[in-house]
């Protein structure tokens, strides 16, 4: 099965996931979130699936996030409006994504993505 990986080119932790993927032989096809952002039917499609708030879909630490003052005015706005908002601009949106059949992580944790993907390592360093 092969992935679709959203990220920020360059973004470290988006370079980290990308290595990740490659280390543990997991097939992705790469998606710049900035050139070519998600759509709100693509990112409401991820935040059902992923099961998370939608807040987490936001990327909170970045500049445009804090620019727009969205930690005062997300919570006034519904889920339609988020997601309106988010598909503006892929700097807003967490990062990296990565989506595949019935999978959505968003953001990158090694110990979660070995857990979700059983992608895990034996004692011998080599992948199971």
């Amino acid at each position: 099965m092969s992935y679709q990986f959203i990220c920020y080119p360059k973004c470290t932790t988006c370079q980290r996931a990308r290595r990740w993927l490659m280390e543990h032989d997991v097939p992705f096809a790469e998606r710049d979130i900035k050139s070519d952002h998600p759509a709100a039917g693509e990112l409401e499609s991820w935040y059902r699936e992923s099961g998370l708030p939608l807040k987490k879909f936001f990327n909170t630490s970045g500049l445009l996030y804090k620019s727009l003052a969205l930690r005062e005015k997300l919570p006034g706005m519904d889920e339609q409006e988020q997601l309106a908002l988010l598909a503006t601009d892929g700097m807003l949106v967490r990062r990296p994504i990565l989506v595949g059949k019935e999978t959505v992580l968003v953001g990158f944790s090694e110990e979660e993505w070995e857990r979700r993907l059983g992608r895990g390592e034996s004692s011998d360093g080599n992948a199971v």
